[in-house]
């Protein structure tokens, strides 16, 4: 007669208690080789320790030489990415002839290009895949990321100011503060020639700044310190935008805590966003500046001082005008969610009262006047077709004269650029009314981004305003909105453009084609081990989150 399954054994075990031990047995073959056959960087993803952060060291490092390459691509003397003037910076200082029939500048031309471009895609490729990382993997130390923010903008502060040449107006605007020649009634041409003025876009040269009080008194003061040195005051201006930075570095993580979302994430897509290393510090645009003052603004009255939030705006207002809409949200949420808007008229005049103190009395500071109002349609003398409303109008007066009707071109871009900053309007109006349902930082972002989509210029610096704010917020569809704003922007609006395209088409078909080739290099170069964080499998994610 058989012994029963639950009878011991003279070991003291049982035939269940075996076949146990042997499931078990068999379950740690399967997994051990499973470990075997799986990808190395997948086992490696799933072993990390939660609160092991060394891995950011590479994606650092990715995006350090991404960003050297494209400083050195833009050091080149026949460079399109920066001015090409002798004497505007320390190095890259262009040769007499950058014709493509020399063929040693068009061999330069096209290193240029491969690493300036090569070095975008590599930097884009790492951010891309830093985000991803970090919705897996959240509670990044905000000290962590400061360090692959000081270490990608060092490229940037080496260099010679790139993608835009307004810094050189804005140093001549300036130096004409500092000799009390009104920057709101004169254009940089005032100043005569010389060192200031070679370097300013001849469309500006005779056109008043637009720019507010406050940064025109900083603006004056560091001609002023760096004793009348145009490449002085222009150093000046760029480490102004990257002391604005890091304060936008130290508030956005503020914010993103105080509405309960991961700092980590935000620093990422908010402070590392290429746009921001590559425009607002690599261009140093006085955004910065006005950005910086906003998010501290916003941060201030989600942290419960709703007073201190309308000085900042306002402040940022003085910087440009169009932060003034952070004074509009701030009044609005100053009681909360859910207040009939009669009571919200109130907080509305007391803070139009405040801010309007603040901009009067910079104003006073200033000694300029108020001139600056006026001055706001400046920027759309430019016409691109990068602007919406700008690109209907152009595209709709050539139908039009194809059709042979008599109109001017500049009526028809007038017409369809009203119409885009009225539906612009119609857009923020609604955001705002809708602001407790979907989120007041929400509905002010999108409310900024549809008025510089919507507004007849568009430039990448511009889109920050909105970008920066709806990063605590980025999930779903927002998230990829911003991710794909940001990677196309650097990219749109290259200064010498067109005689980058001319000098293209002249070009040597096989020294193009080979280019061509080694880009690909940059894009099918493996990013590292640590991408895998991005891209888990399901049983991964839990692994990693811990």
């Amino acid at each position: 007669m058989n012994a029963p399954a639950h009878s011991p054994d003279a070991d003291g075990t049982t035939l269940k208690d075996r076949a146990n031990n042997g499931i078990e047995r068999v379950l740690e073959i399967r997994h051990g080789l499973t470990r075997r056959l799986r990808p190395h960087h997948e086992v490696e993803a799933t072993a990390l320790d939660p609160d092991d952060w060394t891995w950011l060291r590479r994606p650092a490092l990715n995006g350090f030489l991404a960003l050297i390459a494209i400083a050195i691509g833009g050091s080149f003397s026949n460079s399109p990415f920066k001015l090409e003037m002798p004497g505007t910076w320390f190095f890259g200082v262009p040769s007499g002839n950058t014709a493509n029939t020399d063929h040693g500048n068009e061999t330069v031309l096209l290193l240029g290009l491969l690493l300036v471009y090569g070095g975008l895609v590599l930097l884009m490729r790492t951010w891309i895949q830093l985000s991803k990382a970090l919705v897996n993997r959240p509670g990044a130390p905000i000290r962590n990321l400061t360090w692959i923010l000081l270490l990608w903008v060092l490229p940037m502060l080496v260099v010679a100011p790139m993608f835009s040449r307004d810094v050189f107006s804005y140093a001549a605007q300036g130096e004409m503060v500092s000799h009390h020649i009104n920057p709101y009634v004169y254009g940089p041409f005032t100043l005569g020639s010389g060192p200031y003025v070679a370097p300013v876009d001849p469309l500006w040269g005779n056109t008043p700044a637009p720019y507010g009080p406050l940064f025109l008194i900083v603006d004056g003061f560091l001609a002023s310190v760096t004793l009348h040195n145009a490449t002085a005051t222009v150093i000046a201006l760029r480490l102004l935008s990257l002391v604005s930075v890091l304060a936008l570095a130290w508030c956005l993580p503020k914010l993103a805590r105080a509405i309960g979302r991961d700092p980590g994430q935000t620093f990422v897509l908010g402070v590392l966003n290429p746009i921001v290393v590559l425009t607002l510090v690599g261009g140093a645009h006085n955004d910065a500046m006005m950005v910086a003052l906003l998010v501290g603004g916003i941060t201030a009255a989600k942290l419960k001082r709703p007073v201190l939030g309308v000085v900042l705006c306002a402040l940022a207002a003085a910087v440009k005008a169009p932060a003034a809409l952070g004074i509009l949200y701030v009044a609005w949420g100053w009681l909360g969610p859910g207040v009939p808007w009669r009571q919200r008229l109130r907080p509305l005049a007391v803070s139009g009262v405040l801010a309007g103190a603040v901009l009067l009395v910079f104003t006073a500071l200033s000694g300029l006047g108020l001139g600056w109002i006026g001055n706001l349609a400046t920027p759309g003398t430019v016409r691109s077709w990068a602007a919406p409303s700008t690109g209907l109008g152009m595209a709709g007066y050539e139908l039009l004269h194809m059709m042979g009707l008599g109109v001017s071109q500049a009526g028809v871009i007038s017409v369809t650029r009203l119409l885009g900053l009225a539906l612009a309007g119609v857009i923020g109006i609604w955001l705002l009314k809708e602001s407790d349902r979907i989120g007041e930082l929400k509905a002010l972002g999108l409310t900024l981004l549809a008025f510089v989509v919507l507004s007849p210029v568009v430039q990448p610096w511009y889109l920050t305003w909105g970008l920066i704010l709806l990063a605590p917020v980025a999930e779903g569809r927002l998230r990829t909105l911003i991710i794909g704003l940001s990677v196309v922007s650097p990219f749109i609006g290259l200064p010498g453009g067109r005689e980058l395209v001319n000098q293209l088409l002249h070009a040597d078909p096989i020294m193009l084609a080979v280019t061509l080739l080694s880009l690909l290099a940059f894009v099918v170069a493996p990013l590292g081990r640590w991408t895998a964080i991005g891209n888990p499998t399901p049983l991964e994610v839990s692994a990693l989150q811990g």
